[in-house]
């Protein structure tokens, strides 16, 4: 039998939530479609739960993540900012240290 360490990790500010794996997945979403609706529809979330979190996690960090622009006649618009993107960056590098660093060690339990 081998074992598994399974993980989760997230970044909080003040007790909230700024980013974790639903978030990013989101905001790259985002960043793909260049629409919060798109990035929802994709991800099969509703709009105002999408929108929710993006106006959370802009709220948490210390500057924008996303801008937006008004919808209209050729409708409106999210992408992110290089902050936002930086973000994301760093946290899909420490999520990666943080599963090499668990692989090594459920190889000492796998051991015993």
């Amino acid at each position: 039998m081998k074992y598994k360490i399974k993980s989760r990790i997230w970044i909080e500010t003040d007790d909230n939530v700024l980013l974790g794996e639903g978030r990013v997945r989101l905001l790259k979403a985002i960043d793909e479609t260049g629409s919060l609706s798109k990035a929802a529809k994709a991800l099969k979330i509703s709009y105002k739960k999408a929108w929710s979190l993006i106006d959370s996690v802009n709220k948490s960090a210390k500057k924008p993540i996303t801008i937006t622009s008004i919808g209209g006649k050729g409708g409106g618009g999210a992408k992110l900012t290089p902050y936002g993107k930086s973000l994301i960056i760093a946290f899909e590098n420490i999520n990666k240290k943080c599963w090499k660093f668990l692989d090594k060690e459920v190889k000492t339990i796998n051991t015993l």
